[in-house]
């Protein structure tokens, strides 16, 4: 995790995920701004493909890449600041 340094962290887990321990780790070895989002009654695979679980995972993504990612500023005016 050092890898991401400061960098904003969303992990999106599965509650019924066998892997969920290994995100649980995962966040709590993060540094910069996290958040751990639960899935209630997904599996990891059901993440991939079943609509009531990857619904509100991707509105949940929506949000974090919107609030991270989103920028009032040009590539060039962030480039001059």
């Amino acid at each position: 995790m050092s890898l991401i340094g400061q960098r904003p962290l969303l992990m999106i887990v599965g509650r019924e995920a066998v892997t969920s321990w290994m995100s649980i780790q995962a966040f709590q070895n993060a540094t910069g701004p996290k958040e751990l989002h639960w899935i209630n009654g997904a599996s990891h695979n059901d993440l991939y493909g079943k609509e009531q679980y990857v619904g509100p995972a991707v509105t949940k993504l929506t949000g974090f890449f919107t609030k991270n990612l989103a920028s009032d500023t040009t590539p060039a005016e962030a480039a001059s600041a």
